[in-house]
């Protein structure tokens, strides 16, 4: 089945609770910031939380599937302003969709779901902004995106490869969700610091831009290499459990040696300056492996995204495909 096989989304405008659903539902609600729905109306946003608390293919620790709701639970304590850009981010606009609840007949069906409703939230002109959940829900997401942005390609942290084709028995599974990626646009994964003989493979015969951890050259270098490697219009992607441990063990697959969160944020506000950043995820958290405070880190991170998304439409406004909505 192709992107071009589904159903197209119905009106754009978002519906309040207990009104007609958007693509994919049925939905439950809940919002970033603990906004009230009626002060971050879907008309007026900038950005759109996505929460796809979906986790059926963990192969270590499950869990993730409480991830969107502890972000969003957690991000009801984050000062408004950010120090670091000087702004009030909340003031772009977000709004929050209802939390989607999966289609658990197969983790595909889930895809397709996360696709129609991204490309329902992009064709509304807003930045889809996801909370996983299982880092499969990128696949859907980027293919939605794809159709808005044809030349996009994806800016990938994460400390596995995810590069495998087929992972206890489907290929679906977060273990395959670059491979997904990289048979339709650029993948630039970022943080690697564990691969089967199967992806490493892979690499080098594709000759794939992976970005190791930790760096074998100075780190403003990396971040170099990095941005140089990625198309004028970019889909974040961050699995959590690029972060090192000590900072971020709620993960299902912590993995030592890891980034900071200076590094992370360096990366992405730099990605922010010089690239548009047109839509983003943030995946894999598993509250109940750590302490809250990973929650908040993660609620902070998904934040400054939409900080550096805003900084770079406003300095480069977004290309799309002649014909879509401007």
């Amino acid at each position: 089945m192709s992107v071009s096989d589904c159903s197209p989304p119905p009106a754009r405008e978002m519906p309040d609770p207990g009104t007609q659903a958007p693509p994919g539902g049925p939905f439950q609600w809940n919002t970033f910031l603990n906004t009230p729905p009626d002060e971050a109306r879907f008309e007026t946003a900038s950005f759109v939380v996505l929460p796809v608390p979906f986790d059926g293919t963990t192969s270590y620790k499950s869990g993730a599937r409480h991830g969107p709701s502890a972000i969003i639970a957690a991000s009801s304590h984050l000062e408004d302003y950010d120090v670091e850009l000087n702004i009030d981010i909340s003031e772009a606009g977000i709004h929050t969709a209802p939390e989607l609840v999966p289609d658990l007949s197969s983790p595909e069906a889930v895809v397709r779901q996360v696709e129609r409703l991204v490309d329902w939230v992009a064709t509304s002109d807003k930045t889809p902004a996801l909370l996983g959940g299982d880092h499969m829900v990128t696949i859907g997401a980027v293919w939605a995106m794809l159709q808005q942005f044809p030349k996009i390609s994806v800016l990938y942290l994460d400390a596995h490869g995810d590069l495998r084709d087929e992972y206890m028995g489907t290929r679906w599974g977060h273990a395959s969700t670059a491979r997904r990626l990289v048979e339709r646009c650029r993948v630039v994964p970022v943080g690697v610091r564990s691969l089967c003989q199967e992806e490493q493979s892979f690499i080098a015969q594709n000759e794939l831009p992976v970005h190791y951890w930790p760096p074998s050259v100075p780190f403003d270098q990396y971040v170099k290499s990095v941005i140089n490697a990625l198309a004028q219009d970019v889909y974040v992607s961050v699995d959590l459990d690029v972060l090192d441990p000590s900072i971020m063990s709620a993960v299902g697959a912590p993995e030592p040696g890891g980034m900071q969160w200076e590094h992370v944020t360096g990366l992405l506000r730099r990605v922010g300056e010089q690239r548009r950043i047109v839509a983003f995820d943030l995946v894999e958290l598993s509250p109940n492996e750590g302490p809250e405070a990973c929650a908040y880190t993660a609620a902070k991170l998904a934040y400054k995204l939409m900080g550096y998304a805003s900084s770079s439409s406003q300095s480069q406004p977004r290309a799309k495909i002649s014909g879509g909505p401007q």
